[in-house]
């Protein structure tokens, strides 16, 4: 058997029980790799939506990238901008680049103290540390940034919208995207009232910066993820598995293993990885086990790491039921992620 830790060959996630220390979390909390270059200028504007060029225009003055106004003459009076509120929020659907925005708004602000992480990521800190030992860690810090805030889950946004109400008077600065709650269906739909009114007590500290526009990842792509045989499965692991590690695992053996590890750690499940393999995947009834998928693959994304599967087709993943229902966004979501991992592969 292939040690799980070498860096080639290859290895189950299914046999990796990762752990994580709290400072480690909190070191962890950097742009994903995919965004460690972003900037203001590589975003790529789409000219169909103006909304994308007046939200870059406005997180440049946020980050403080911004060009003052010029000054008049004698008699003339200098345009004054608008002052920025201490957060701001990026509303839009998937696809639009706001993660690439939000790691711009990380590399372009010049702060010493600067964390960067999903919802998820802060509310596991909170969950390692405890509440008070994470305020006095996140205390004075410049700017954190906080991708994709979950909205369905009433007490984890109650101790992130109070621990978010501690460090701002501090003078620590926000900028925030996040899911679609429950309910809220619609790829389309934007997200902005349901954010404001979860996070009421802050509600006064954000700006709302709408981001129109349609999925990047599928305009270069045919829409379908890429289903292998299992004869080109296989030599497809065996080929990346001589460049380094893959993983290769069955997909319901996957399935009922992200059920033993908490969301948190499914970034360290893929440590080492740079290949994913998923062997007979079927369509998922249960919502519990969809949603951990969905999780899953968001890390598998940031990281960049191709799939490679067989079975049912990774965009049929979902059945229509639940695309259907409350969830619909974040599935969506997911499948686009997958058809170009897919793709890329």
């Amino acid at each position: 058997m292939t040690d799980p830790t070498s860096r080639t060959g290859i290895v189950h996630l299914t046999e990796r029980q990762p752990t994580v220390s709290g400072p480690e979390m909190l070191a962890s909390l950097v742009p994903p790799p995919q965004f460690d270059s972003a900037t203001f200028e590589s975003y790529r504007v789409d000219p169909a939506y103006p909304s994308q060029e007046d939200a870059k225009q406005t997180l440049m003055r946020f980050a403080g990238r911004g060009t003052p106004a010029k000054r008049g003459g004698l008699f003339s009076r200098a345009k004054k901008e608008p002052e920025l509120k201490p957060g701001v929020y990026l509303d839009g659907g998937f696809g639009v680049g706001k993660t690439h925005l939000l790691a711009s708004i990380y590399h372009a602000m010049p702060a010493r103290r600067k964390y960067f992480g999903s919802f998820i990521e802060y509310t596991a800190l909170v969950g390692a540390l405890g509440y008070k030992n994470t305020v006095d860690l996140l205390k004075g810090a410049d700017l954190l940034c906080i991708d994709e805030f979950e909205l369905d889950d009433p007490g984890d946004t109650m101790v992130m919208t109070r621990l978010l109400g501690e460090l701002v008077p501090t003078g620590t600065r926000l900028a925030a995207t996040s899911n679609t709650p429950p309910n809220a269906l619609g790829e389309g739909r934007f997200a902005a009232q349901d954010f404001l009114r979860e996070i009421h007590a802050m509600s006064d500290s954000f700006q709302t910066l709408r981001i129109d526009g349609v999925d990047f990842r599928q305009r270069a792509i045919d829409g379908h993820a890429v289903t292998l045989d299992d004869e080109a499965y296989a030599t497809g692991i065996a080929e990346a598995s001589a460049e380094g590690a893959v993983s290769d695992d069955r997909f319901d053996d996957l399935i009922r293993h992200l059920a033993q590890v908490h969301p948190s750690r499914y970034i360290r499940l893929i440590d080492g990885i740079h290949r994913v393999g998923l062997r007979d995947v079927r369509q998922l009834t249960d919502q519990s086990e969809a949603l951990r998928f969905v999780a899953f693959v968001d890390r598998v994304y940031d990281a960049q790491l191709p799939i490679l599967a067989t079975g049912l087709g990774l965009d049929g993943v979902f059945s229509e039921e639940m695309l259907a229902g409350g969830y619909r966004k974040k599935y969506l979501r997911a499948i686009s992620r997958l058809n170009a991992l897919t793709h890329s592969a």
